[in-house]
């Protein structure tokens, strides 16, 4: 398995640009709960920190995709930069704000701005996609991203709470806008690996990728994979204080981890010979399934042990996805395609926290994994609907690369 994915590196480029990658998107993972700790610190008020947190998400979801947009049409090396520096300079401007008591509707104004922050794995996918299409070797780096997907989000909250924790309450943002202004830089830098860019985009007006069947009903499956991520998160936190041992939550989700990354590492070594449009209504089946025994855990151990079978369940799922946006939209405007995916799953996992907390004040932590399980009966809904949905478009000229993959 290992050699599999060390033949990825074996191509000039792809480590350097992967490792920088790997930095620039940690500040995905550690922007909002780090404002969210910062503020509560300084000012005592969870409102306030959730409310500018909310502000910010809300604004990757916005402008996330229109910055990948612009990537496809000028190029990662023209737009990347300047995206980061908006992100930062907000972030910078925000800290100061907070520090020395500035009004709310400014925080919650510099909070949307640093949501400029591009969506750094659309950008390294794109890059492999260039390196790869069309090769078995694909779908590996898209599992391998999978597993670098999940590895931030398991160090960058920890790290970015701990520094705020540890030294000063603004140290987390402030760390998270330094990796990205570091990573972005690093990243363009390695410009023979960089997508080019096709010029008849520049001088065309296109609609957005979201009116494109497949990208906005596989969206909507990510965002509905995203709210059973944030589920997971809050309710197993919960089950564990009621269970009178909350320091036992870290060891449960890091199970889900566990099993999104092995289950990832594996399913990128695998050759399917079942189209992607089939694989698609599998996976959104499989998390439906492996949703159930999240609701029947009576104990810690039997919680982890649902847990770990859900996390099995992530790793397949996006590098699925992210293959049949690949083999649906044009290739020039990959970048756009795929960010609507990730953007939906961030906004899914927000979406899934809140009403994680909202059913757990109702009906108690083991019932609020109800959530999760709605959520996987939607991802079984649209994965089929996806599969048909791209069965549909096949043999379209405006289809990039699907004839050529089947």
């Amino acid at each position: 398995m290992f050699n599999t994915y060390r033949q990825l590196f074996t191509l000039p480029g792809t480590a350097a640009f992967a490792l920088a990658g790997l930095l620039a998107r940690l500040p995905l993972s550690m922007t909002g709960i780090g404002l969210i700790t910062m503020l509560s610190q300084q000012r005592g008020a969870y409102a306030l920190a959730g409310m500018v947190s909310a502000s910010f998400a809300l604004s990757i979801a916005l402008l996330a995709p229109r910055i990948s947009a612009l990537v496809d049409r000028h190029g990662q090396r023209k737009v990347l930069p300047w995206a980061a520096a908006i992100s930062a300079g907000a972030m910078f401007a925000l800290l100061a704000c907070s520090h020395w008591q500035g009004p709310d509707w400014l925080l919650l104004a510099l909070a949307a701005l640093v949501g400029a922050l591009p969506s750094m794995p659309a950008m390294v996918r794109a890059r492999w996609t260039v390196l790869l299409r069309g090769t078995p070797q694909l779908q590996t780096a898209y599992a391998l991203e999978a597993v670098l997907d999940d590895v931030c989000f398991i160090v960058g909250p920890p790290l970015s709470v701990g520094l705020s924790m540890a030294l000063f309450p603004e140290a987390g943002p402030m760390a998270s806008s330094l990796l990205l202004l570091a990573g972005v830089g690093l990243f363009v830098a390695q410009r023979r690996t960089e997508p080019p860019v096709d010029g008849t985009l520049q001088s065309m007006r296109q609609q957005s990728l979201a009116r494109h069947p497949v990208v906005r009903t596989l969206a909507l499956f990510m965002l509905a994979q995203g709210v059973i991520v944030g589920t997971v998160d809050v309710a197993s936190v919960a089950f564990a204080t009621q269970q009178g041992q909350p320091a036992a939550a870290s060891i449960v989700l890091s199970f889900y981890a566990l099993g999104s990354c092995v289950m990832g590492l594996v399913f990128g070594t695998l050759r399917l010979q079942a189209p992607l449009h089939r694989q698609i209504a599998w996976v959104g089946a499989s998390v439906c399934i492996t949703a159930v025994p999240l609701l029947l855990a009576t104990n810690v151990l039997t919680l982890t042990l649902g847990v770990l079978l859900a996390g099995v369940t992530f790793g397949p799922t996006i590098t699925v996805a992210m293959g049949l946006v690949e083999q649906q939209v044009p290739h020039q405007r990959l970048t756009e395609g795929m960010t609507w995916l990730l953007t939906g799953l961030a906004m899914g996992v927000a979406l899934g926290a809140a009403a994680a907390g909202w059913a757990t004040d109702l009906w108690g932590a083991r019932t609020s994994f109800v959530v999760a399980l709605l959520a996987g009966v939607a991802m079984w809904a649209l994965g089929w609907l996806a599969g048909r949905q791209a069965r549909a478009c096949d043999g379209l000229p405006a289809q990039g690369t699907a004839a050529a993959s089947r």
